[in-house]
């Protein structure tokens, strides 16, 4: 069965460092043997199908593994399913439609972020800003947006997300991927 996904890299392409061109990236994609791949924007957004049973943990390591032998460097990625996202989307807690894109992000984890990790920060310290966890997401409200946001530094602090891969994305790029999986 044909299942699609969307892949997700951290820290590539930015200030000229570590650089994985979108149309290098495609073919790495189809060179694993997956199909229809498509990217968004150059900060690391993919989206393929593939006919494998992997899973989308076995799908992320053959990824990175085959993006370090391509590029000699290691890229965190995470895949993530097409209904995944959506519902991410469809569970945002704030008022997403009334939202400049800029305003609101989601951090997407490798794995489940337990509320404990940030109970220790003071929420109220920091409104008007304000987040929300759901399924392996941070949900963020950025109303100066993320280059401006003191909680988003807080958020992601190595001892806070300790063991975690996290990746962010802006509203408008959560919408896109959503769709692109959908189109797919």
């Amino acid at each position: 069965m044909t299942q699609t996904y969307a892949l997700l890299l951290r820290g590539i392409n930015v200030s000229g460092h570590r650089k994985v061109p979108m149309p290098e990236l495609r073919t790495v994609l189809e060179e694993l043997g997956h199909q229809n791949a498509r990217t968004y924007l150059q900060s690391g957004n993919a989206v393929f199908t593939t006919d494998s049973a992997a899973g989308e943990d076995a799908l992320t390591t053959q990824i990175e593994e085959a993006i370090e032998s391509r590029f000699g460097f290691r890229v965190d990625c995470l895949v993530r399913d097409g209904d995944y996202l959506a519902a991410v989307a469809d569970a945002c807690p704030f008022p997403a439609a009334e939202l400049e894109g800029k305003q609101l992000h989601a951090f997407y984890f490798s794995g489940p972020a337990d509320p404990e990790r940030f109970a220790a920060i003071d929420r109220a310290a920091y409104l008007p800003e304000d987040f929300a966890l759901g399924d392996r997401v941070l949900y963020l409200h950025a109303p100066e947006g993320l280059g401006r946001s003191k909680l988003a530094d807080v958020l992601t602090r190595p001892s806070v997300v300790k063991g975690l891969v996290v990746t962010a994305r802006n509203w408008n790029t959560v919408v896109k991927l959503v769709e692109m999986t959908r189109e797919a």
